[in-house]
């Protein structure tokens, strides 16, 4: 009776330790990673369009006397980069994966 309770024992640690062995290796292999999916570049020439509207506007509006013509080509200018930079912007989300 002894010795059959001892191989039913050493039976079930068996096959735990069987079960067990791959989802340790898989917990083992689990990896947090950043995942970034990039805007088209219909949004970004839209984003250089719509920031070089505004700059020039800001710019014609804050320039004074003879120098409209520069401050509103500045402006534009500067406009164009912030509104490019804004719009490519990136939509970021963390996922687990396994390697």
């Amino acid at each position: 009776m002894r010795n059959k309770l001892l191989a039913t024992a050493t039976l079930v640690c068996s096959a735990i330790a069987v079960a067990a062995a791959p989802m340790a290796a898989d917990a083992a292999s689990r990896h947090r990673v950043r995942v970034c999916k990039s805007t088209s570049s219909a949004h970004n020439t839209r984003g250089t369009v719509i920031g070089a509207v505004a700059g020039g506007l800001l710019g014609n509006a804050v320039s004074s006397g003879g120098g409209k013509t520069g401050g509103t080509i500045i402006g534009a200018g500067a406009g164009a980069v912030a509104g490019h930079e804004i719009a490519k912007h990136k939509k970021c989300h963390w996922e687990y994966r396994y390697y």
